[in-house]
């Protein structure tokens, strides 16, 4: 039987360097955005990133685990479907995978106590599922760099 994502990435050998490179995923695709949205992202990202020194890297590190949750129905799917290459079929499943995604980011913003998070969050949730599909392909080749 092939591996879960959770096995996978969540190994503890492999955790550590998992989470640092969803890390740089997000900094990447923050630093690659243009335009009026781009910017809105930008502002937003370096607001989260600049008010509390680790916010940013314990968020994504508590996210994780919900990130691979999200993940796994698409990975199972792509196992039986005998795909190439996983951010491939991520781009071909975009909306649905985004708003899976965008689930987890909408909970943590419902329970975040932090104003200043919740006010960069609402700034950019409008145009959010557009970025997080662009940023499907290096999702994908993320997973593909520990699952193959």
């Amino acid at each position: 039987m092939p591996a879960t994502l959770e096995q996978i990435l969540l190994a503890p050998d492999v955790r550590p360097a998992v989470d640092a490179d969803c890390c740089q995923l997000i900094e990447q695709e923050v630093g690659d955005k243009t335009g009026a949205s781009g910017a809105a992202i930008k502002v937003a990202f370096k607001t989260v990133t600049s008010f509390a020194p680790g916010y940013f890297r314990s968020t994504v590190s508590d996210l994780v685990p919900q990130i691979v949750g999200a993940l796994e129905p698409f990975w199972a799917d792509f196992g039986e479907s005998g795909g190439a290459e996983f951010g491939d079929y991520l781009v071909k499943r975009g909306d649905e995978v985004s708003q899976a995604l965008l689930a987890l980011t909408d909970g943590i913003a419902q329970r975040s106590e932090r104003p200043v998070v919740i006010k960069a969050y609402r700034a950019v949730r409008g145009s959010a599922g557009q970025h997080v599909e662009a940023a499907l392909p290096r999702v994908g080749g993320l997973v593909g760099k520990y699952a193959t």
